[in-house]
């Protein structure tokens, strides 16, 4: 592996703390030292980066992956899309978080049972660019629940596995663990945009439930949740469910409930999809006047205050808004972090962490992941600015002048960005 210097650097390490100048070396992937007094470190036999003062950061987490989504409008269109055509557009989906900072992916899901797994074994041997990845699971729901758009008279594929019971849920997360899937997806609540369930509805047993969580332990997986009733958020708290998303509608005892967990569990607003509905979706059939109607400005306010409480209360969220809506394009995750300022109350520093060290934490490697500190693994973006005053710049690929991923210069444009600066 290739030896690289950072040199001069203004070091945003991923704890909260102030930034700081230093020089940052590379060693076999990993980041062996920082040295806070810049010009110390010897640079023979290293690529050094002239980094001129920019902002030197963790790689970005997604936390609320779905790199199988693309364009989709209805559910449904997800499973229309046959499925070698959809094995490519995922290719391109895992390049484009990439190349948009996003050097690891927590999977929320998968569109088909073996997406997300081909992908991330291809990745890890080298074969294509794309981020870190714990693989996900299709959304595991029941009759009627979210990802259930059959009809009686008609049979419509979307992202859902469907089984009801305790041996069909058996069944099913046995499936998705032999297949190779880290992260197994329930669908505990319903959800307003789906055709017979709405949010405010807990369609999945406590039995059921629990089942998925006793075989996705029995195999070593993760298990994630859609929970937008307060009734599904305290079933997923009971049952042990590491991830859960949504949650907008907990009540004060499912916000206790989350509390007291809050050493083990993550949560994730997915707030992107909301404000793309409500704002951005006309293009796509959604007025502004159709997406009050179907709940999106009531999930956006409940979802500001409960988040707001979890902030207080010190449960850890996660970035990632459902991005691959036609509203929420692949390529703009990186938007969560300014709507965790503006929309949930965060501080730019804490929207920041959440969406790297928090991320380590959730990969599983938190030891070793989402921070710039001596022994970490070398997942490194420097900026062209600083996020701290402005978050929007994360969302511009031409202002990540370096990506790094495992020691590994994916993405190196100091030298041009310096030449800008003395032609200027």
């Amino acid at each position: 592996m290739t030896r690289v210097m950072f040199r001069n650097a203004m070091i945003w390490d991923g704890t909260g703390a102030d930034a700081f100048p230093a020089d940052l070396l590379v060693d076999n992937g990993r980041i062996v030292t920082i040295a806070r007094t810049p010009g110390q470190l010897s640079g023979e036999g290293t690529t050094t980066v002239e980094c001129r003062g920019m902002t030197l950061m963790p790689g970005l987490v997604e936390g609320h992956a779905h790199i199988s989504f693309g364009g989709a409008i209805k559910d449904s269109d997800l499973g229309l899309i046959p499925p070698e055509e959809h094995l490519l557009l995922t290719m391109r989906n895992a390049k484009t978080l990439l190349d948009h900072g996003f050097t690891s992916a927590y999977s929320a899901a998968t569109s088909k049972l073996r997406l997300d797994i081909v992908i991330r074994n291809e990745i890890n041997a080298g074969r294509l660019p794309g981020p870190r990845m714990r693989a996900g699971s299709p959304e595991i729901t029941v009759t009627g629940g979210l990802g259930d758009e059959r009809q009686q008279h008609m049979y419509h594929e979307s992202f859902g596995m469907i089984a009801d019971g305790v041996e069909e849920i058996t069944k099913a997360v046995r499936l998705c663990c032999r297949e190779g899937a880290d992260n197994i997806k329930i669908n505990i609540s319903g959800d307003d945009l789906s055709p017979a369930a709405h949010g405010g509805l807990t369609v999945m047993s406590e039995a059921e439930v629990m089942t998925a969580v006793s075989v996705a332990r029995d195999f070593g997986k993760k298990i994630n949740c859609h929970a937008r009733a307060a009734g599904s958020v305290k079933r997923a708290v009971k049952c042990g469910v590491d991830v859960i998303y949504h949650c907008e509608s907990a009540d004060e005892e499912a916000l206790d409930a989350l509390e007291s967990a809050k050493d083990r569990i993550f949560v994730g607003p997915a707030i992107g999809i909301i404000y793309g509905t409500l704002y951005e979706g006309e293009p796509f059939g959604f007025t502004h006047e159709m997406a009050v109607k179907f709940g999106m400005q009531r999930i956006l306010d409940d979802s500001r205050k409960v988040y707001t409480e979890l902030r207080k209360r010190g449960v850890r969220a996660l970035i990632g808004g459902d991005y691959g809506f036609a509203q929420t394009p692949q390529g703009t995750n990186a938007r969560d972090l300014k709507h965790f300022v503006d929309l949930l109350g965060y501080s730019p520093s804490e929207a920041l962490q959440c969406g790297t060290r928090l991320g380590g934490q959730v990969m599983g490697l938190g030891d070793e992941l989402g921070m710039v500190k001596e022994g970490f693994i070398a997942d490194l973006l420097l900026v062209n600015g600083d996020p701290l005053k402005d978050l929007d710049m994360m969302v511009h690929e031409k202002n990540l002048i370096v990506i790094m991923k495992d020691g590994e210069l994916y993405k190196d444009q100091s030298a041009s960005v310096a030449s800008q600066r003395q032609a200027a």
